[in-house]
């Protein structure tokens, strides 16, 4: 298109000038200024092109400069043709230029003209280096790393704006990432070498791309299994401990698993694996009185029949379980009924934490409901089979304490046996050296019991020491805490609370209207020392209980 554009004309003016005697007349008349710049052009970019101008008169000055579209070095500029160099452009562009030119008479005309700059991208080069590792090839484990950081866009202003990497073939890899300018992965284990192939494509910021492959040898491991029996663990008694081979490798991704123990340091303790053939198996922690150590292998195999083993210790300590016998409870509760344990709203219940709670998996020197352990000795306190039905005294094999057996219906009150569990004392209680505590009250002989010289608990105590009953003479009243722990509250309900398999012959109810036994506490209120904790065996209940008043005994010593 031709676009031209010419200025209105000036009008010469005729001017006459009148002399004396004659004259004559003279005009000068003024061309009109024009300008054509030409037809609209299209070029390639980075190419160069002339642009030029006609102008009618000749003899001014032609001058160039940009209007529209991007921007070209050296504008504005001079000359009725020039040469001009296409921009580097991103995409197609029209670039409008305006042409003056000042006519020799002072007129000026313009025209303009455009240029259509027809994009021509140059395609990115993408090249592909190793840089990790560092040095030499990877191995198995390795962090492999490739790099497109040398690819490069070949456009003056152009760049590299898109990665794309893609594994042709080789072993399955994992990857991060597969669009960013650097592929990382993790060497795989394998049996033999392999080639990994991957393709690189660059893309540049005028949509251009352009791929190239490139090639990593992936060496075999030294072992193509490698199990992995898992950390150290340490363990409580009773608890429920995971062994774990999964982490375990192999080329294949797929193998099997046989765990066995085999050694153990402190205690000989053997256990039982649930599932000694899973890779992920566990086992309870037996009961055990110190830290032990126990070893575990793993064997694991390959869908090839490759194999490798591993193993792992577990160190177990004992259960913070302490030396007391718990409440013989296995069920929680709240305030009205039966509830699962473990419950936030009523934690920590004696069926959740004690010693009850594991009481399914503790070793039992002798026998007992829930947690207790018993063991039943003779006059001479040697030890008797579970199974035996006559016996003398009780061991507590938690805390080793050992217990009177009462004697039953030797007769009537106080025409009974020594240890006849029908007798009962006032509380009277002496020191080593003979004093009485304070608070003691003496009961008369051959009332309440068939001592010769008082029915006080001394009295009772200086003749079962004196028979050297059961292998000793150190008899005692029991604390209350010692007396406590032969409570099972874990009984059916309307029974007494002592286990008559270990604790025969309690009197009835009947005889005193309750089963009080009593403690060495004295109860101190302020004022008097005049009462005594008792515990009631038949309802779980402790009372200050008056020391004039009578309560049965039972004896315990320490070996």
């Amino acid at each position: 298109m031709q676009r031209t554009k010419i200025l209105p004309l000036l009008l010469g003016l005729l001017l006459v000038a009148c002399g004396g005697g004659g004259g004559s007349d003279s005009g000068t008349s003024t061309e009109n200024a024009s300008i054509n710049a030409g037809e609209d052009i299209t070029v390639l970019e980075k190419s160069v092109f002339t642009l030029s101008a006609l102008v009618s008169p000749s003899g001014g000055t032609v001058s160039w400069q940009i209007l529209s579209g991007p921007n070209i070095e050296g504008f504005p500029l001079e000359g009725m043709e020039i040469e001009v160099t296409a921009p580097d452009v991103k995409s197609n562009s029209e670039v409008v230029f305006k042409v003056d030119y000042l006519a020799p008479n002072g007129q000026v005309v313009s025209d303009q003209v455009s240029a259509f700059i027809t994009s021509q991208n140059q395609l990115p080069i993408p090249v592909v280096t190793q840089t990790l590792p560092s040095e030499g090839q990877s191995q198995y484990l390795d962090i492999v790393e490739l790099s497109a950081a040398e690819s490069s866009d070949p456009d003056d202003n152009g760049q590299v704006v898109g990665y794309l990497w893609e594994l042709l073939s080789g072993p399955t890899l994992s990857f991060n990432s597969t669009t960013e300018q650097t592929l990382q992965f993790v060497h795989p284990l394998l049996v033999t070498n392999q080639a990994a192939k991957f393709r690189l494509t660059v893309t540049d910021d005028e949509d251009g791309s352009t791929s190239t492959e490139y090639s990593v040898t992936l060496l075999k491991a030294d072992k193509p299994v490698i199990a992995e029996a898992g950390n150290t663990q340490t363990a409580i008694e009773f608890d429920t401990v995971t062994l774990d081979a999964s982490d375990s490798k192999t080329a294949s991704g797929q193998f099997s698993c046989l765990w066995q123990q085999i050694a153990q340091t402190g205690q000989n303790t053997t256990v039982t694996i649930s599932e000694p053939r899973q890779c992920q198996t566990d086992f309870v922690a037996p009961d055990v009185d110190v830290a032990t150590a126990l070893s575990f292998q793993v064997t694991v195999t390959d869908t090839n029949g490759y194999s490798d083993t591993d193993t792992t210790t577990v160190n177990l300590e004992p259960k913070a379980l302490g030396l007391i016998q718990d409440s013989g409870l296995s069920k929680c509760y709240d305030a009205s009924s039966e509830i699962d344990c473990d419950n936030s709203d009523y934690p920590e219940q004696d069926a959740d934490i004690g010693r009850d709670s594991v009481a399914d998996f503790l070793d039992k020197v002798g026998q007992g409901r829930a947690a207790f352990d018993y063991t039943k000795l003779n006059e001479f306190a040697d030890e008797l089979p579970d199974t035996a039905s006559q016996f003398s005294c009780v061991r507590d094999n938690v805390n080793g304490l050992i217990w009177e057996v009462k004697l039953s219906d030797t007769g009537t009150v106080p025409n009974t046996d020594t240890r006849d569990g029908a007798n009962h004392y006032t509380w009277h209680v002496e020191r080593v050296s003979g004093a009485a505590y304070p608070g003691s009250i003496v009961s008369p002989a051959n009332t309440t019991c068939p001592s010769n010289s008082s029915c006080g608990i001394q009295a009772f105590i200086d003749e079962v020491n004196a028979s050297n009953f059961c292998g000793g003479s150190n008899w005692r009243l029991p604390t209350y805490f010692e007396l406590l722990s032969l409570m099972d509250f874990g009984r059916e309900a309307g029974s007494h609370l002592l286990d008559p398999d270990f604790f025969p012959n309690l009197p009835s109810v009947s005889a005193l209207g309750h089963l009080y036994y009593w403690t060495a506490q004295t109860s101190v209120d302020g004022r008097s020392l005049s009462q005594a904790f008792i515990l009631d065996m038949q309802t779980g209940n402790d009372l200050a209980y008056p020391k004039a008043n009578t309560a049965y005994v039972r004896l315990v010593r320490t070996p």
